[in-house]
């Protein structure tokens, strides 16, 4: 994971996704969020969810930055009352999916194509008013990327994404608590 120059000779800024085992308490979430606004670093998305245990949730972060902020960001949330394990979730090794729902102004004969789009996606039609249908599709980020890209022949009316939630591969790092 190389830092790489941009055209103007910057630092391009690198992206981490970390997962979080915290407890499953009041507040967790905004003492996270907080030190991330305190310090002045980007949260790009978070997700949280309770795991299969019900004590604890499992937060997924993606922030960018240089390496050593990157570095300084994993220490100081490790750090923090509530989080019981952080592990940064490596591309190659990890597992992320994205929601995304997509409400697109179409007429009854516009939405023949939006059908067929969404198959090719594997995307649902999940809701169909007189003038509009709302879209959910799941996958990784440039899929989801492409899909809204491929609607810019519509009307985009709402879009909402949930961020990336992601797992690491095999059994080898799992944690119990």
């Amino acid at each position: 994971m190389g830092l790489c120059p941009n055209i103007n000779g910057d630092i391009k800024k690198m992206q981490k996704v970390f997962s979080l085992i915290v407890d499953n308490t009041s507040g967790v979430l905004s003492r996270i969020s907080g030190l991330f606004s305190r310090r002045g670093y980007n949260i790009e998305s978070i997700t949280a969810g309770v795991t299969a245990d019900p004590r604890f949730t499992r937060i997924t972060i993606v922030t960018n930055g240089d390496e050593d902020i990157l570095d300084q960001i994993e220490k100081q949330v490790e750090k923090l009352i509530d989080v019981r394990h952080i592990k940064v979730l490596e591309p190659d090794n990890s597992v992320y999916r994205e929601l995304a729902m997509v409400k697109v102004r179409a007429s009854a004969e516009a939405r023949q194509g939006l059908v067929a789009m969404s198959d090719i996606f594997r995307a649902k039609i999940v809701d169909v008013a007189s003038d509009s249908v709302i879209i959910e599709i799941t996958g990784n980020k440039a899929k989801i990327e492409a899909f809204i890209n491929l609607l810019c022949d519509y009307e985009i009316l709402e879009l909402a994404r949930t961020g990336i939630a992601g797992l690491s591969r095999g059994a080898e790092d799992v944690v119990y608590f």
